[in-house]
């Protein structure tokens, strides 16, 4: 298997806790994906992606239409996607990919919980490059051979496909998304999810305590509600 497959495998145990922030994180999506898009999911395909998430979280469908009409609304306020880079103490670096309505807040808050642990807070660029981005798709086993496909998706720009207990899943660089997600859907296959990850192109194992160190400081920047996602390159069991 490949560094998708690790990856995955590494962060599973690592999901949302909280339904409730998952659903305000998915609650962000839609907003950015309609006001990027307009509110139609036929023809928004970055808001057919979120709509399927949303129900991969189990997000309750009135929950999801409540979210698009609201995107609607002239008056909310819409998300700004912004990237922060910096290290964890003993070299680790961190990604964070925020969606904000207020920029300050949001780096007075991501300098505040670096600097309380120990950390530096990077400039553009400083770590971003240590990191494949990536998009994945997820779809139904349903009889299908994940080798196979994998080879009829190379075309679309698809580097690696494995299964798991939930599916299959397929992973491309980032540039791909719009490429494999109209071609699974050509093919009439259903995606139960899709989205993009940030996979560390190397990682680097730390003590037992040198890991709580690093654990302080993730616990701080995922409890940030403008905090999306976060990845790091210590290596996780």
């Amino acid at each position: 298997m490949g560094r998708a497959f690790e990856f995955r495998k590494g962060r599973k145990m690592k999901r949302w806790a909280a339904m409730a922030k998952a659903f305000t994180r998915i609650g962000k999506d839609i907003v950015m994906a309609v006001k990027e898009g307009g509110p139609n999911p036929e023809a928004n395909a970055r808001l057919r992606a979120v709509i399927q998430n949303a129900k991969a979280a189990n997000m309750p469908k009135e929950n999801v239409e409540r979210a698009i009409k609201k995107a609607t609304d002239k008056d909310t306020a819409n998300y700004k996607e912004v990237l922060f880079e910096g290290y964890a103490p003993h070299g680790i670096a961190i990604l964070i990919e925020t969606a904000t309505d207020n920029n300050n807040r949001t780096v007075a808050n991501i300098r505040s919980y670096f600097n309380k642990c120990n950390g530096t807070l990077g400039t553009q660029g400083s770590v971003e490059f240590m990191f494949d981005h990536t998009c994945n798709f997820r779809i139904p086993k349903g009889g299908i051979d994940a080798e196979e496909l994998e080879l009829e998706l190379i075309d679309f720009g698809a580097e690696e496909v494995f299964e798991d207990e939930d599916g299959i899943l397929i992973y491309a660089p980032f540039e791909s998304f719009g490429a494999i997600q109209k071609e699974l859907e050509n093919r009439k296959l259903e995606i139960l999810s899709s989205g993009f990850e940030r996979i560390p192109q190397v990682t680097k194992a730390l003590t037992e305590a040198q890991v709580a160190d690093v654990e302080k400081l993730l616990e701080k920047i995922e409890e940030d509600d403008d905090v999306q996602n976060v990845y790091h390159t210590m290596e996780e069991s």
